[in-house]
């Protein structure tokens, strides 16, 4: 009988405006049982600072030019984890084996073979007095990969966990990535564009407003067919990315949204948010996958606006949280189901999905 671990995984995905935390028990393969979800919000300090250095970085030459700023955020990162690891450590009954870390990432380019997730492994094991697991993306790009999508694997488990036969993933994060498991567990995974990112980025850089709740403000506006068509057919001109028979991984800002740039609030929102949802339902539709059932993930299931949009072309779009896992919280298990692997010498990338030599493991242990 396989032993069980108990990891922490914690998440601060592109949005920035916090640390998913869940704890699991998982034999790193088969069977994995949620203990706990929390959410815990960065000062608006925090927020301000890691979205202020993200404009800035442009290319990985800056990231050594703006060293200065990146080291005090990437500590004042790190002592927020900890508090949040020692809080839980504090009321939870649970006896955690080690904590799954991903930070937060601020540039990511395959080609370079960079991806900079800022958290300091060290500093987070010592003050939580904890094994920690990080860097989970290094390993994958060394050995040819993207270092992404990494979710993949963990699709697969609540594929299992649901019995379903054939299924796809949309996580819509910063990024969209889509993860298919056929009823053979076939699996492909790889990122197809923009999630929230350019929405979020758009209502930063025209309001005080932070993310467009529900997709109201876009609702409100009026799409740009010349901005939009501007749009499509950049992303497509950059390397012909419209594909589905290639892994590609993507930066936040790898997007040009200066199309939009004469628009109002409103109408940049929903010439935005339709370009967000012609990209998503364009990789449905050359997978053939509206075959299978459709399943909704990550931050941007919650923008009711583009739901709605993705939901007019095809009826088969449903929710993870319609099967009573909470959505927030996906990407937070799957880093400490990742954990659990990475411990075990387990692969957590393989090349139908990130485009890796060969499955690779991932992911530094520190061992307290």
């Amino acid at each position: 009988m396989s032993k069980f671990y108990c990891s922490l995984g914690l998440m601060s995905g592109t949005s920035a405006d916090g640390v998913d935390a869940s704890i699991i028990q998982s034999n790193g393969d088969t069977e994995y049982e949620v203990i706990l979800d929390k959410y815990f919000k960065y000062s608006q300090s925090i927020y301000q600072n890691i979205h202020n250095l993200k404009e800035e970085i442009n290319n990985s030459k800056d990231l050594e030019n703006l060293s200065e700023k990146i080291q005090p955020l990437e500590k004042e990162i790190t002592l927020f984890h900890a508090k949040v690891v020692n809080e839980i450590i504090e009321n939870s009954k649970t006896s955690i084996d080690f904590l799954g870390f991903h930070g937060q990432t601020i540039f990511h380019n395959a080609k370079e073979k960079i991806s900079k997730q800022l958290g300091d492994g060290k500093l987070l094991s010592k003050l939580t007095k904890k094994s920690v697991i990080y860097d989970f993306r290094q390993n994958d790009l060394k050995n040819g990969g993207h270092g992404a999508p990494l979710t993949p694997i963990f699709h697969k488990l609540l594929k299992k966990k649901f019995g379903f036969k054939d299924v796809t993933f949309v996580n819509i994060g910063g990024i969209t990535n889509i993860t298919t498991i056929s009823s053979d567990d076939t699996m492909s995974g790889t990122d197809i564009g923009p999630g929230m990112c350019l929405i979020d980025r758009w209502i930063r850089k025209k309001s005080k407003k932070n993310y467009d709740e529900n997709g109201i403000l876009a609702r409100s506006g009026r799409v740009n067919k010349l901005a939009l068509d501007k749009l499509v057919k950049n992303f497509n001109q950059k390397e012909n990315v419209l594909r589905t028979d290639i892994i590609q991984s993507f930066d936040t800002k790898y997007f040009d949204f200066s199309f939009v740039n004469n628009l109002s609030l409103e109408d940049g929102l929903a010439t935005l948010t339709e370009f967000t949802a012609k990209i998503i339902i364009y990789a449905i539709k050359a997978g053939n996958r509206y075959k299978e059932k459709i399943i909704l993930c990550g931050g941007g299931r919650k923008n009711g606006f583009l739901v709605e949009r993705l939901r007019n072309d095809s009826k088969r779009i449903e929710l993870i949280d319609e099967y009573k896992i909470d959505g927030d919280f996906v990407e937070s298990q799957a880093f400490a189901y990742l954990a659990t692997r990475s411990f075990l010498k387990l692969p957590i990338s393989f090349p139908e999905t990130t485009g890796v030599n060969a499955p690779c493991t991932g992911g530094i242990i520190l061992n307290y």
